[in-house]
């Protein structure tokens, strides 16, 4: 059973979300500052973390960047829909994946599940293969679902989970176009609350990292008011 903190000031988020967590079979520990969440992982780390960014006594970035001094374990950031400077220097600082505020509590337990299964296959703990987690190859791309990785022309390329999913899904079916819609549904199951600008601010960041290790990248297509696709290359 995979130990979980969830750390929020929000008392009503901590409830649902940990009742949640627990019932989809995870062991939840709860605080509602940095520090008390701190003081606890210095007895004994979780499996992994999610954050809430603005906190009391210590908000989230402290908290990561404390505990990037002594563990990579997985961290979900927890953000509001202004956040974007923050999500941006969350993930440089470290943070493995971030969820904006309203958010579907079964997205958060998928980009949960994900990230362990992530460290399971970084930590060598063999898992069956199946069809969502073979190893896809396309071209210059070659992606592994299980640990989350990615490496365009042989370098390696660091996604976050969200980011992953998006270019896995217009991946699989080179040439096809997906609408906003079907990469909404890929991200956010059905919430009703996401917009068309968050997808395009996903592909933006997804294209600049992929061309920060090949400035020629150009294998995500926009069809303007249609959606994206992929072209192998």
């Amino acid at each position: 059973m995979s130990k979980i903190a969830l750390v929020d000031d929000d008392r009503n988020i901590l409830t649902s979300v940990s009742m949640t967590l627990e019932a989809e079979g995870f062991e939840v520990e709860t605080y509602n500052d940095g520090q008390s969440a701190l003081d606890a992982f210095n007895c004994k780390l979780p499996d992994m973390a999610v954050l809430d960014i603005k906190m009391p006594r210590m908000d989230g970035m402290d908290l990561l960047q404390r505990l990037r001094q002594k563990t990579s374990m997985p961290v979900i950031f927890l953000t509001s829909k202004d956040d974007e400077i923050d999500e941006v220097l969350g993930l440089r600082m470290g943070a493995d994946d971030y969820v904006k505020k309203p958010f579907s509590q079964r997205l958060l337990v998928e980009r949960i599940r994900a990230l362990l299964r992530r460290q399971d296959a970084e930590a060598g703990v063999v898992v069956a293969e199946t069809d969502e987690n073979k190893v896809i190859e396309r071209g210059d791309l070659t992606m592994d679902p299980l640990r989350h990785a990615v490496k365009w022309k042989g370098k390696d390329v660091t996604l976050t989970v969200t980011e992953f999913l998006l270019l896995q899904a217009l991946a699989q079916r080179p040439g096809f176009v997906k609408s906003r819609d079907q990469l909404m549904d890929v991200e956010y199951d059905d919430q009703a609350y996401v917009d068309d600008r968050t997808i395009d601010s996903h592909i933006k960041r997804l294209r600049k990292k992929m061309r920060s290790v090949d400035q020629e990248f150009s294998a995500i297509e926009t069809l303007y008011g249609i959606g994206y696709k992929y072209n192998e290359e």
